[in-house]
């Protein structure tokens, strides 16, 4: 019976999605949002959810470390799976950005942004010279989705983070920690443009099923209100920052301009889950990949607040109340999915537990 229970653990392991960290990062926007939003138990519910989930996942992912490694070299040079490993990104620093914003904890941000950022060196340098020197390669429309700009997304976190995290600091450091998150932010933007551009090729001149149309789709947008995230914070910065206020009305047009980019895609996006599950049938079951949909919705409501609170903009209101309530609808129904997931998992182990035992 144990053996057996091992058995499963391991296949379980091995299993794993490397994208499996895009429920920290969900977990942890909407738990920030509903705590600028003033849902403080919510928040706090989510938060003490999201250690839970960080430390979990953290444990399996070093088990698969040791057990299957050779799944996790399979995994990084696979263009379709590679990326999700960016979520192991921004998980940690969305989780710092909760320990600061929150509780004001300094010293645990400070050590999640140290780790993000080695694991954003690790895997970005890893990841692309892996994907970029093998010698067989997939075409591009069976090689790129939307969870290519999860690095994105890892790199503005990062950037978010150090922002925050020069809040805290005196000089000079504040102002070195305001220009490393400025250089981070001017970059994810740089690579959401080399990409998207390769993703709206590939939606619009190759042969699209809805099969094709992961969850991670959305982060389309999520790229983009990170993005808007990022922006904010640092103009939220520049008084403390001289080199930052000169650049203002740049930050401040680029910012909008993300917002906008994010907002545009809403509509689009809804329109093809439509098309995908109504009119195409496709099933709607759980599937990890649906948390990378789901953190892009609580971002909105996060990036639409802060920058309405930077740029004085109070009629954005209602656009980021709109989008909290949404995102925890859809946070829930996912979670949902995840339990009877787990518990359809456990059934088949109690099952061959059973059948070994007769």
């Amino acid at each position: 019976m144990k053996s057996n229970f091992i058995r499963a653990i391991r296949q379980g392991v091995q299993t794993l999605s490397p994208a499996y960290f895009a429920l920290v990062m969900a977990t942890g926007i909407i738990s920030l949002g509903t705590y600028m939003m003033d849902m403080k138990i919510v928040s706090l519910l989510l938060f003490g959810l999201n250690n839970l989930f960080f430390i979990v996942l953290w444990l399996l992912t070093i088990l698969r470390v040791f057990w299957y490694f050779n799944f996790i070299k399979k995994d990084i040079t696979n263009h379709l799976v590679g990326p999700g490993f960016f979520t192991l990104v921004a998980g940690t620093c969305v989780l710092g950005t909760q320990y600061i914003l929150i509780f004001n904890l300094f010293v645990i941000a400070s050590i999640l942004l140290a780790l993000g950022i080695l694991l954003w060196l690790v895997l970005t340098y890893t990841i692309f010279t892996t994907l970029t020197t093998q010698q067989d390669k997939p075409t591009l429309d069976k090689g790129i989705t939307g969870g290519w700009l999860t690095a994105i997304v890892a790199t503005q976190s990062i950037s978010i983070l150090s922002a925050l995290v020069a809040t805290h600091l005196g000089q000079p450091g504040r102002v070195e920690f305001n220009f490393f998150a400025l250089s981070m932010w001017l970059w994810g933007g740089m690579f959401y443009i080399w990409m998207i551009s390769l993703i709206f090729y590939r939606y619009t001149f190759f042969k699209f099923s809805p099969g094709d149309l992961a969850p991670p789709y959305w982060i389309n947008m999520g790229a983009m209100a990170i993005s808007t995230l990022a922006g904010s914070v640092l103009i939220l910065n520049a008084q403390d920052a001289p080199f930052l206020e000169s650049l203002l009305p740049f930050m401040k047009g680029f910012t909008v301009f993300y917002w906008a980019t994010g907002t545009w895609w809403i509509p689009m996006l809804i329109i093809l889950a439509i098309w995908r599950h109504v009119i195409k049938k496709h099933p709607l079951q759980y599937d990890p990949l649906y948390w990378g949909a789901v953190f892009p919705q609580g971002m909105y409501a996060v990036c639409t607040y802060r920058m309405s609170i930077a740029l004085h903009m109070p009629f954005l209101y209602y656009f980021y109340k709109f989008f909290i309530y949404l995102a925890i609808i859809a946070w829930v129904v996912t979670f949902i999915g995840l339990i009877r997931h787990l518990l359809a998992e456990w059934s088949k182990i109690k099952q061959s537990i059973d059948n070994v035992t007769i």
